[in-house]
């Protein structure tokens, strides 16, 4: 029995085949692209059939590499990027690009919703989070404000990964997990926030698909598709979901005491909760998770980002940035970095840029300015680490996936600043895997034979033992003490208006 397991994100879609039997990945393909080009400052945007094209592209490449298997595959998961905006029109067209997560031009729109409540501590109160500029309902209120004319045309709401079940199946709904990332969901009770959707617009809710839980499959597979790839009768396809909340699948993050760091174009840091858990201060995320339970998120706009633009500016690849960063001693000889070069969300600073303080004679050379970035990302995501603590996460073990994974000299300075042991995956895509673990669980309980989902993902769930990181105690004050003061120069630059 094989599952295909998409991860389609803001810069590649990752197609696997899983072996349920075995516990194999079978078969991996790849596709990447870009954002659309020359959009003004703060505005992330991507045509929606650039998805489209490169799942079409890693399906057939997978299904070339399993060709005598074919047939064997049952069932399809997605996962794809969180808070994107896919509006269609009454022919079930995009009416525009679709605004991603990683879009801070709604800046204005997330305050007058948190406004509409009554301010952010009583949006927290009532939704169970505050509504930030990554969130999709800022990005309707934006689309209404700006582009009255697309908001008009607008019959259907999707997120990225409904858009693709739709075209998988032709079916139109929304699951609790990525609806949840609209900032319009009270998450406590899994139902919209009618007064938000109100606010926006008062036939929007009319707008959304039936909203279901994780565990129901999307639908059938097309018969178009299944008979141009050449599958089976009925394959199915499960419901899906945000690529954090089937990251969490993928790395195992099913039960208290995972933490899953996902190191991607984005970084975020996330933790299973049997009950939601609400941050008062509303600087971490409570979602709903692909189990019916929770999922604390912290979420930082520049990860891989950031390290793209470091290798782009000194024409290095990915062995040469490891082998300069190792060879530059901790803190980067007095060298720190604030790594908001698209804005930020934790802190929730969506107009900020980046900075490097501390220059002298010693750190100007470029493998400084490397181990500056790579340490600035880490910093970021280890505050969200700390407020998690802070609400009554115990972890137990940091478990790492995505690209930034593979690098060991990155998991060590992972395990030295967040003060825990860190290991990778031996899949480091998660998010993948985790779809193709929900599409095998989906198929065996409609098909009446069910499997329990701790076992399913235990058994295919496999760590690293080899890239086990222990956290080194004469590191640890000293990264303590820098992300102290990263943190501090932040407040002090934003609140002086110079962030």
């Amino acid at each position: 029995m094989l599952c295909l397991g998409i991860d389609s994100g803001t810069t590649s879609t990752r197609t696997l085949v899983l072996d349920i039997e075995s516990g194999k990945i079978v078969a991996f393909a790849q596709k990447t692209y870009k954002t659309i080009a020359d959009l003004p400052h703060g505005h992330a945007e991507q045509a929606p059939q650039t998805w489209i094209e490169a799942v079409e592209a890693t399906i057939r490449k997978c299904l070339a590499k399993i060709d005598h298997r074919q047939r064997e595959v049952v069932a399809v998961g997605v996962s794809a990027q969180q808070h994107g905006l896919v509006a269609l029109d009454a022919k079930n067209q995009p009416v525009r690009a679709a605004k991603l997560w990683c879009d801070t031009s709604t800046a204005a729109e997330s305050e007058k919703l948190n406004r509409a409540l009554g301010g952010v501590e009583e949006m927290i109160e009532r939704t169970g989070n505050a509504m930030v500029p990554g969130y999709t309902g800022p990005k309707l209120l934006w689309l209404k404000e700006n582009e009255p004319q697309n908001f008009r045309r607008i019959r259907t709401i999707l997120l990225p990964h409904d858009y693709i079940n739709f075209w998988l199946t032709g079916e139109r709904q929304m699951e609790y997990g990525d609806a949840s990332g609209t900032g319009l969901m009270d998450v406590r009770t899994r139902t919209w926030h009618k007064p938000l959707l109100e606010f926006i617009d008062k036939n929007l809710a009319a707008k959304f698909p039936p909203l279901r839980p994780s565990t129901r499959p999307a639908g059938l597979l097309r018969t178009a598709h299944r008979d141009e790839w050449k599958l089976g009768r009925d394959v199915l396809v499960s419901a899906g979901g945000g690529d954090n909340m089937l990251g969490a699948l993928g790395t195992g993050n099913i039960e208290p005491g995972m933490v899953t760091l996902s190191l991607g174009t984005s970084g975020t840091i996330y933790a299973y909760a049997g009950e939601p858990i609400v941050d008062p201060k509303g600087e971490i995320a409570t979602f709903c998770d692909s189990t019916e339970h929770w999922l604390l998120l912290a979420c930082t706009m520049n990860v891989a980002f950031a390290i793209d633009q470091i290798m782009s500016l000194f024409q290095w690849n990915v062995p040469t940035l490891e082998a300069k960063v190792a060879g530059i001693p901790v803190g980067a000889r007095g060298l720190l970095f604030l790594p908001y070069l698209q804005g930020e969300r934790l802190p929730n600073l969506p107009r900020a840029s980046g900075v490097l303080h501390g220059l002298n004679l010693k750190n100007t050379k470029a493998p400084e300015i490397a181990r500056a970035v790579v340490e600035g990302v880490t910093m970021g995501l280890a505050y969200g680490m700390k407020r998690m603590v802070d609400l009554g996460i115990v972890p137990t073990e940091l478990r790492v996936t995505g690209g930034g994974s593979k690098s060991a000299v990155w998991r060590q300075i992972v395990a030295d600043v967040f003060g825990y042991p860190t290991v990778a995956l031996k899949v480091a895509e998660g998010a993948a895997l985790g779809a193709a673990i929900q599409a095998a669980w989906t198929y065996c309980q409609v098909k009446g034979k069910p499997i329990a989902l701790d076992k399913l993902v235990h058994d295919v769930v496999k760590i690293d033992k080899k890239s086990r990181a222990e956290p080194r105690k004469e590191n640890q004050s000293f990264y303590q003490e820098l992300r102290g003061r990263q943190i501090d120069l932040t407040r002090k630059l934003a609140t002086s208006g110079y962030l």
